[in-house]
């Protein structure tokens, strides 16, 4: 089935020489719709399930660089056909055969789209022509990055928390050998892959674990309980396309859900669903973590 390419010929802009626009001046306010934060696992998930869907098996015609910082090797892109779309932390890669891959990391703002909305377009940076439709990278910030590799995925990552490899005993075993607080320990794309901000704090909430503490006072229940709450609030955020704040779109341009469903992530001064305690906001490394001092111990 052939995509229908709704209002796509006015996303794609005429020249390769195309400038962004001046950006205006914003000031920053800690406020969850507002503050700056990456797709995590779920979003990423939720983008690669529908590319799978919809583009697998499509062939690469055309590359269109449009930002002079992506460089490519168009010759081992054009005319390879897209195998398989996987997710690796938050990378998504498409597979090309009969060899090669392009990895997308979409950071703060970037987005892959085969549906732009009006005014959208003018942010594009790559746009992938298929024999089945476009695809396009876009990229307000300029943040995202986009790669070739010829020898499979080229980056080190840890455990990835919904696979068969995440168990309670390896959790316990990373945590056993960091003293850094547990939470910035959660965000280490180094030992769990895919955890960001939003979901390490909603699971240390559901595991009832103070944010400051560090990894290595984990006990054996409390390790229990933090991979019950990695593993839920994952396939649960999944469940709802994902958390939409303010950048986060999925492949066809729609927002997640699953910011209904937070409990203690952008809820400060708000009392705790569990406790009845406030909620509050503590820096850390530069990063919001939100808990409840009531329950969190």
């Amino acid at each position: 089935m052939k995509w229908t390419g709704i209002g796509w010929r006015r996303c794609i802009p005429t020249s390769t020489e195309y400038v962004l626009p001046a950006a205006k001046s914003k000031k920053l306010r800690i406020n969850p719709n507002r503050e700056v934060r990456m797709p995590e696992l779920p979003e990423v998930e939720t983008i690669v399930r529908g590319l799978r869907e919809a583009i697998t098996g499509a062939t690469v015609e055309k590359l269109q660089v449009i930002d002079p910082r992506i460089s490519l090797p168009e010759k081992e892109i054009i005319g390879k056909r897209i195998a398989a779309i996987e997710r690796r932390g938050k990378y998504i890669v498409f597979k090309l055969a009969p060899s090669g891959a392009l990895i997308f990391h979409l950071r703060m703002s970037g987005r892959l789209l085969r549906v732009c909305a009006e005014g959208e377009g003018r942010y594009s940076r790559l746009v992938l022509h298929l024999d089945s439709g476009v695809l396009r990278f876009v990229n307000p910030r300029r943040l995202g990055t986009v790669e070739y590799s010829a020898n499979g995925f080229p980056h080190e990552l840890g455990v990835e928390p919904l696979s068969d490899a995440f168990t309670v005993h390896q959790l316990r075993r990373l945590l056993a050998g960091s003293r850094r607080p547990v939470k910035p320990f959660l965000m280490d794309q180094r030992k769990i892959a895919g955890l960001g901000n939003i979901y390490a704090s909603e699971a240390l909430w559901r595991a009832e674990i103070d944010p400051r503490r560090a990894a290595n006072t984990i006990t054996a229940k409390e390790a229990r309980a933090l991979h019950r709450g990695i593993v839920s609030v994952l396939q649960e955020a999944i469940e709802h396309m994902g958390t939409t704040f303010s950048d986060y779109r999925d492949s066809d341009g729609n927002k997640g859900g699953f910011q209904d469903f937070l409990a203690v992530y952008g809820k400060e001064g708000r009392k705790c669903s569990r406790c009845g305690t406030e909620i509050i906001r503590i820096n850390q490394g530069g990063r919001s973590t939100y808990l409840c001092p009531g329950c969190q111990k």
